[in-house]
């Protein structure tokens, strides 16, 4: 039976795609490590890495080989922290995928906060807008935003992400502003990702409209840079542009309608018989921290009420201006 170490040897091999890399990881001789994955393919009688002098990558085999083997290694982890009773306190590495803009918004201030309150935890943040395969990358956590589809992942609700449609007064001027779905066929919409249609819940339920624009890209900051420079319209977060919305950098345009609300934000783990505490730190830590009504969405809601009283207050002053005026005319009248 092939030991747990050189299935670890050969997962860690498999995932740096270097044989030098791995022998680091566990401290290691390259030879070391080069011969122990020589003798796993001679064990299993089958080639698990095609060899070059400058690359590394796994065969059609070693591909099937290298997610079932992240699988046992994930299951004896647990086991060991099981008997060990490590699940009673969070340690250790924590791996997490995550998107960019919203780990640098709304994860990295926060950081310091998490460690003080669990300094045995090591975090290793992946950063990427598109959605990774967690188990045969090793994740321990993947915080996702979107419409999550059913999977054999486990997923947790942290945040409602409100959507809005926006756009730079720089565009609106030169374009003019949509007053109604229709109209947005005449304006340049800019698409992150494959957003071909904006699923959207307005007046009339939920609606599907197809958009159409000159850019588009996978990455959401690139788009919100587009998006400022006053380059079109677009449906963004709260959370992303919300202070841009605060200072009048950007206009929110049909605000009668907003993202469709099945689009959350969640945290996403793979689904096991028990989740490893440091795991379930890092999701109650940003579940707690967001609340059911994110500060974000709280900062945008009191921007929104300040900006209808300034306009109460000048309406109300308009109208006692003009009584004044009025009560001065009507006197000079009977005076005279």
């Amino acid at each position: 039976m092939t030991a747990i170490t050189d299935l670890d040897i050969f997962a860690r091999v498999a995932r740096t795609g270097n044989m030098s890399a791995a022998g680091r990881e566990m401290g290691l001789s390259p030879a070391v490590v080069s011969k122990r994955v020589s003798l796993l393919e001679e064990e299993l009688g089958a080639r698990l890495f095609q060899r070059t002098t400058r690359q590394l990558t796994l065969t059609e085999t070693g591909e099937g080989y290298y997610k079932r083997v992240v699988d046992i290694l994930n299951l004896v982890e647990e086991a060991e922290d099981f008997v060990s009773r490590r699940n009673t306190k969070a340690r250790g590495l924590l791996k997490v995928t995550a998107p960019t803009s919203f780990s640098r918004q709304h994860i990295a201030p926060y950081l310091a906060d998490f460690l003080g309150k669990y300094p045995e935890i090591e975090l290793d943040f992946h950063l990427t807008d598109d959605f990774v395969d967690i188990i045969s990358r090793g994740f321990d956590v993947a915080i996702r935003i979107g419409e999550l589809q059913d999977s054999s992942l486990v997923q947790k609700k942290l945040a409602a992400d409100r959507r809005v449609i926006c756009a730079s007064p720089k565009y609106l001027e030169r374009y003019g502003t949509p007053t109604s779905l229709a109209e947005l066929d005449m304006h340049n919409c800019l698409s992150a990702g494959a957003q071909d249609f904006w699923r959207l819940h307005g007046p009339n339920g939920p609606e599907q409209i197809r958009v159409k624009g000159n850019i588009r890209s996978n990455s959401a900051e690139f788009v919100r840079t587009a998006l400022m420079s006053g380059l079109g319209l677009a449906l963004r977060s709260i959370w992303d542009i919300g202070p841009e919305l605060q200072r009048g950098e950007l206009k929110v345009v049909l605000p009668q309608y907003r993202g469709a609300d099945t689009v959350a934000i969640y945290a996403v783990y793979p689904c096991r018989d028990f989740m490893p505490t440091k795991v379930n730190a890092l999701i109650e830590f940003l579940s707690d921290l967001y609340g059911s009504e994110p500060y974000w969405d709280k900062a945008y809601e009191a921007t929104k009420l300040s900006a209808a009283a300034k306009s109460a207050n000048k309406t109300e002053a308009a109208a006692k201006l003009t009584k004044t005026s009025s009560t001065a005319v009507r006197a000079t009248s009977l005076t005279k």
